[in-house]
């Protein structure tokens, strides 16, 4: 039965991952049919980030309230109704009403997920079931472009998401029983500190590291997301690589995040949360190096992909290591504010570096991603400095 749910919370991990590509490989065909500019993709983008932050915040009292395989299946099938809402419309208004329960849904099952998986899982489900994301994230595209290819529209592909999403939430609703059992008999205690009474955002900032690990994690989410929106622009502009080659360059990047995640959760045998977090930051840096060395197309390549590999152990360490560092009774509301901060970083720092590459010059997208990487080795090395004074 163990296994079972494991295979589930795999497939949750897939799911997670599907619809967040979808609207920037179907947007070049939507926003003509709509009649908008092609900025307005932000708008809905805003929403959804806006949806998932106050979703995250609220992950805490849910979770308490109702358990995380109830949580789960709620925000799945929210999803899912909006993902067919999506596949309705046919007006930019339409989309972002839509945009709002696939903001709220999205934020509730990942703080409620990697909470669950964090108390009851070892460190390598982890790394792989972020894998599982980029795996999803990965599909999203493709089933889309079958969509388009095939003459269906962006609605139907979006349609196809939606079904998948429904098939899961089912399976869910099913798997309930599952979620109550006890996984690992070393946390009978912690499960029962979980039922305590919520932690308000002014109470979770007290805590001691706190508001390190939610910089931390903004900026983690802030260089990622810069990147992977960045990159591209910086190669054609600043490096003279030709619009197809340097898409194709930026691509390694996502694909380095993936297999590194596959390959860290081999590496978390050996070393624990904090080795991986600090060795993820050192690829980061070696990356950002090798785009500041005249090295050419090869250095550029190099450095995209070891950013990528850097990045991979990053994200799924500071969740797993939370209930250790906070304890299991905070851990919940500690990682609802770490995925709110998160999804502010993605918010806000891309488009900031936008307004710089316009204004000054994008050259200084690896000054901007060095600054970012300084910021979050600090604010962790601080953080693990309180919690372990506090401890």
């Amino acid at each position: 039965m163990i296994h079972l749910l494991l295979v589930i919370i795999y497939l949750a991990f897939i799911s997670l991952g599907l619809p967040d590509s979808l609207l920037g490989s179907a947007w070049p065909a939507m926003y003509q049919e709509l009649s908008v500019p092609v900025s307005h993709a932000g708008g809905i983008s805003m929403i959804i980030a806006a949806g998932t932050i106050v979703s995250s915040l609220q992950s805490d009292r849910l979770t308490r309230r109702f358990g995380t395989g109830k949580v789960t299946a709620a925000s799945v099938l929210m999803t899912a109704a909006a993902l067919f809402g999506f596949s309705i419309s046919h007006s930019y208004a339409a989309l972002c009403l839509w945009a709002v329960p696939y903001g709220l849904g999205a934020g509730s099952v990942d703080a409620s997920l990697n909470n669950y998986v964090a108390l009851h899982y070892a460190s390598r489900h982890m790394s792989w079931l972020h894998c599982m994301w980029g795996v999803g994230a990965s599909l999203g595209p493709y089933i889309m472009g079958y969509a388009l290819t095939g003459g269906q529209g962006w609605n139907m592909g979006y349609r196809y998401i939606a079904v998948l999403q429904a098939a899961l939430t089912v399976v869910l609703i099913f798997s309930l029983p599952l979620w109550k059992k006890q996984i690992n008999h070393d946390m009978g205690k912690a499960e029962k500190e979980i039922t305590a009474q919520p932690l308000s955002l002014r109470q979770i900032v007290k805590i001691p590291g706190a508001k390190e690990v939610m910089i931390t994690f903004f900026c983690y989410c802030a260089l990622e997301q810069t990147t992977g929106l960045w990159a591209s622009s910086y190669l054609v502009l600043c490096r003279g690589l030709s619009a197809e080659t340097a898409a194709g360059f930026a691509s390694l990047f996502f694909m380095g995040i993936t297999a590194g995640r596959a390959f860290s959760g081999f590496l978390t045998l050996k070393l624990n949360d904090t080795q991986m977090i600090r060795l993820g930051q050192g690829f980061i840096l070696s990356g950002i190096a090798f785009l500041f060395l005249p090295f050419g197309n090869t250095g550029s390549l190099l450095g995209l992909i070891l950013v990528g590999l850097g990045c991979a152990p990053v994200y799924p360490s500071i969740i797993h290591s939370t209930p250790e560092h906070f304890g299991a009774d905070k851990s919940q509301a500690m990682i609802g504010v770490q995925m709110a901060s998160a999804y502010v970083g993605t918010c806000f720092m891309p488009p900031i570096f936008g307004f710089i590459a316009k204004h000054i010059s994008v050259s200084l997208f690896p000054v901007y991603l060095l600054a970012i990487l300084i910021l979050m080795a600090a604010m962790h090395a601080k953080m693990l400095l309180k919690v372990t004074v506090n401890k």
